[in-house]
């Protein structure tokens, strides 16, 4: 598996998150650049400025690797999305200070969600502003934040806390009451594998139902207990079945997908679930 360049520092961090999941995928099928040109309709050098941060990959792109590479690309979509929708640079507040003696807005002023509550003026006590008292002969001032800012950055951080709750290991639904109940996987806990669970002919250890969950180091939750559990069940040792997916486990994923001769890349995705439900 050919070394990625780095990402440039500059690269806002929500693009950073959407190309390593596109590099972990593209490296997960195997295919090269070449033949990614052959089956997508984008040329192997916009593949290159794509996946090394020299360029903002097209949504499209991002639907075509996916298709090509046979996963799902709602969780792809949404971080597309995120970095999509970066918040605007904030441009200089205009101040606008009511008419004396009136309290009116002045004119042109915005209202409702646009305006910011009053900002307090402080008096000076030997030099210093003490907070919430008005300064003699001071007027106070009403800031406002242009609306379309205010919805962009609402946007965009429900956008995060949604795309957050997908990646995470075991965000696809499928690990049943404990995902519910928000467990928290961490040292010192361990689970219990039901290895005689099977439903239409694939094995099931009681923790998670997915077959297409991407799951790597640093995961957690209940997709990394049933990787843990499959691979106990195939005679790999991940160690303590935990739900934290640390080297041990990336060990055993990568030991397992050579014996199953897959791309030994270390990341659990529909191929490697296929062999660990047999």
């Amino acid at each position: 598996m050919p070394r990625w360049k780095s990402l440039p520092s500059e690269l806002p961090e929500k693009d950073r998150q959407l190309i390593v999941q596109l590099r972990r995928l593209k490296d997960h099928s195997g295919l090269g650049l070449a033949a990614l040109a052959a089956k997508t309709g984008y040329s192997r050098s916009s593949w290159e400025r794509y996946l090394n941060g020299k360029q903002p990959v097209p949504r499209k792109a991002v639907e075509e690797l996916a298709k090509v590479c046979g996963t799902d690309p709602t969780k792809l979509l949404v971080l597309h999305e995120v970095a999509e929708r970066q918040p605007p640079e904030p441009a200089a507040e205009p101040v606008a200070e009511p008419a004396a003696g009136t309290g009116a807005v002045g004119e042109g002023e915005e209202s409702g969600a646009a305006a910011v509550a009053d900002e307090r003026p402080r008096t000076r006590t030997s030099g210093v502003p003490e907070p919430g008292v008005p300064e003699p002969g001071s007027r106070p001032s009403v800031r406002r934040v242009p609306l379309r800012y205010a919805l962009a950055g609402a946007l965009a951080a429900a956008a995060v806390a949604f795309a957050a709750g997908l990646l995470v290991a075991g965000g696809d639904g499928g690990g049943g009451e404990e995902t519910a109940k928000q467990v928290t996987y961490g040292p010192g806990r361990t689970y219990d594998c039901d290895h005689a669970g099977r439903k239409d002919g694939a094995a099931y250890a009681g923790h998670s139902t997915t077959v297409e969950a991407l799951v790597g180091i640093n995961g957690s939750g209940p997709d990394v207990v049933e990787v843990q559990c499959q691979l106990q069940r195939h005679g790999f040792d991940p160690g303590e079945v935990d739900g934290l997916y640390g080297p041990g486990v990336e060990s055993a994923v990568q030991e397992f997908q050579k014996a199953r001769k897959l791309v030994s890349d270390g990341i659990v995705g529909p191929d490697t679930w296929a062999e660990l439900r047999r």
